[in-house]
């Protein structure tokens, strides 16, 4: 049903736990699709006994490249977009099944409900319990047996994975671009890019669950990709696109992040339309355009 991409970069122990997941929690028989970047942890021996497909490079060649790698193997006409640190729970893939076969065409771009607390239902910003935020805490037992109090309503303007789009489509635009080495802003370019062939739904499932490690793998690598995350990926979108990343989530997929850094949570509606082009969105662009007529000036490279 599904042929599923997972980067991994050095993270033997969450890769394992991801696909024991997978392999547990599956509904359907799914290929396993993994990139093994570099591997000195010894992952690339351990994907080779298992009964899984896989791409190798002896460095880190960022998550977009390796996804692009592990895309040529897909063999099913869904692609699902993972990291290594997901837990999948049960039943995720059939969710995303159900989804598809409910819009009956090719034109999307889906999301799981990724977390790491459990949050009572009915109140988003208080935590009532979480099911460990490392491997060494995990209780698999908890979080299954809790399933039930994580928030469960569909939202609009996600470009997050695990993501699910038809192989056409990702073919059609070209996979994710690799310019966005090792990461960040690779997402949101991949959602501007289905924009840009006329993809109007990006929907998180909030029953297609998954159990996140606060991306532990790009997390331990430093300062350096932290700084990478923010300003400069999106300068290279600004550059790319002629806007920032905020305001293409936030004007077109009416989603992104607010002042504050929170994540700016609108339930589903149904699909995205043209964004209202008034003074607020005019004025928004404009900061952006000067912002960057300086980053030319200065001859601002990635």
């Amino acid at each position: 049903m599904f042929s599923i991409l997972i980067p991994s970069f050095n993270n033997l122990e969450y890769l394992k736990l991801c696909i024991k997941s997978i392999k547990k929690n599956s509904h359907f028989n799914n290929q396993i699709i993994i990139h093994i970047n570099e591997g000195s942890d010894g992952s690339l021996d351990y994907v080779k006994q298992l009964n899984c497909d896989y791409t190798f490079s002896k460095v880190n060649v960022g998550m977009p490249k390796a996804l692009n790698l592990a895309s040529k193997l897909a063999k099913y006409n869904y692609i699902v977009i993972s990291h290594d640190d997901f837990y999948y729970c049960p039943n995720w893939d059939l969710v995303f099944k159900k989804e598809i076969e409910l819009i009956n065409h090719n034109k999307f771009y889906f999301s799981g409900n990724a977390f790491l607390e459990i949050r009572p239902s009915d109140d988003l910003s208080s935590i009532s319990m979480n099911a460990g935020k490392s491997i060494d805490l995990f209780d698999e037992n908890k979080l299954l047996n809790n399933l039930d109090k994580v928030t469960k309503i569909d939202w609009q303007g996600t470009t997050k994975c695990p993501g699910v789009v038809h192989k056409d489509l990702w073919q059609k635009v070209g996979g994710w671009s690799e310019q966005f080495f090792p990461t960040g802003g690779d997402d949101s370019d991949f959602a501007m890019k289905l924009w840009n062939s006329d993809v109007r739904i990006f929907k998180g499932l909030g029953n297609c669950l998954i159990y996140h490690f606060e991306s532990i793998t790009t997390r331990k690598k430093g300062k350096d990709l932290n700084t990478y995350l923010g300003s400069k990926a999106n300068k290279i979108f600004m550059m790319k696109w002629g806007m920032s990343v905020n305001f293409f989530e936030k004007f077109y997929l009416k989603a992104g992040l607010d002042r504050n850094k929170n994540f700016i949570f609108n339930k589903y509606d149904g699909p995205l339309k043209t964004p209202n082009k008034n003074f607020n969105y005019f004025f928004n662009l404009f900061l952006i355009k000067l912002n960057i007529i300086y980053l030319k000036l200065i001859n601002w490279k990635q």
